[in-house]
């Protein structure tokens, strides 16, 4: 596959998210810029033998907050959704809803790591259920859609992760590739609504939660379409927000920053590069763009936000797009 062709990525899986030509300073949800985290990971990679680079202990997570096991059974009898749950955000909000007492049904493309994020839950004492699915067809779409309703009678909340991206100036775009972005972040998240609303509404209501990007409120270059399609998807959020808010469909947008996930790593180019590396040059980027956290996100954060909303504990937030990016859009508006 040449490189202007959109690769897979399974969306953030990092959001089911695929990526190529990754020039800009973030990518989807403000992820690093590849020549910055490489220089950032060269430092890593001289500093390993002292085990410091700046001040920052490399390999050790010491100043990250880690999330506790949860003792909440918050989606105790529900079904939930989840596109986009091979790996990255999708996968830990797969394994959290479950945690949590959720049936849940989840796609993506790639099956042998489907598969495995579905061993995983059943193995942690959850019930998951791992279909293949393309968010892009609407066929496979609605199949998807209809065998987690049927394999557990119902739908109670959609948490539509899948997403795609491609950096570069604006008119270097072919009209395939700026197809591409629209087709997987605007299409797959109106043709995963389009079926999730009716079983909501069979059960009296319930939540629909987008992951967006911080990239729906402000951007940065080379990422002119997909900003543009982040734009338009907060649109698409919004208005159905007003369409179904009436009868009990709760809809919300999660906005996610720079946050660790295989695309990141991927983008970086430092993906079979130990952890220790990949976690200075981020904390070398963390520094420069993160400056009120001073470093990234962790997906299972991300994924705890997504419960959060999902829980119905806010039955007054509905429209609404909610930033976790470590201070990052304050610091760059």
């Amino acid at each position: 596959m040449s490189n202007d062709e959109p690769r897979e990525i399974a969306a953030d899986d990092e959001n089911e998210t695929t990526a190529t030509n990754a020039r800009t300073e973030t990518d989807p949800g403000g992820r690093p810029n590849r020549r910055r985290l490489l220089r950032g990971a060269a430092i890593g990679a001289a500093g390993l033998a002292v085990g410091a680079v700046g001040g920052v202990f490399v390999g050790a997570d010491a100043n990250v907050p880690q999330t506790p096991p949860t003792q909440k059974r918050r989606f105790e009898d529900k079904v939930v959704l989840v596109t986009g749950a091979t790996s990255g955000i999708g996968a830990a909000a797969a394994k959290a809803f479950a945690a949590e007492g959720a049936k849940v049904g989840f796609c993506g493309r790639r099956v042998k790591r489907g598969e495995q994020v579905e061993a995983e839950i059943r193995k942690a004492g959850g019930e998951a259920t791992y279909i293949k699915a393309d968010v892009r067809s609407e066929d496979e779409v609605a199949s998807f859609v209809d065998t987690v309703v049927e394999t557990y009678g119902g739908l109670h909340v959609a948490f539509n992760n899948a997403g795609t991206s491609m950096e570069k100036p604006l008119h270097e775009f072919s009209s395939g590739e700026f197809d591409e972005i629209f087709e997987t972040n605007i299409r797959g998240t109106f043709l995963a609504m389009k079926y999730e609303i009716p079983h909501l509404l069979d059960s009296g209501g319930g939540n629909i939660l987008i992951t967006s990007s911080v990239n729906a409120l402000s951007s940065r270059k080379e990422q002119s379409v997909y900003a543009a399609s982040k734009a338009a998807q907060a649109g698409l959020m919004r208005s159905a927000a007003l369409d179904y808010g009436p009868h009990g469909i709760q809809i919300n947008a999660i906005l996610p920053g720079l946050t660790d996930t295989e695309l990141a790593r991927r983008l970086s180019g430092v993906d079979n590069f130990p952890d220790e590396v990949f976690h200075v040059g981020a904390s070398q980027f963390a520094k420069d763009h993160v400056p009120a956290a001073g470093r990234i996100a962790r997906a299972e954060e991300v994924a705890a936000l997504a419960l959060a909303l999902a829980s119905g504990e806010y039955p007054f937030m509905m429209g609404s797009q909610v930033a976790i990016d470590g201070g990052q859009t304050a610091f760059s508006s």
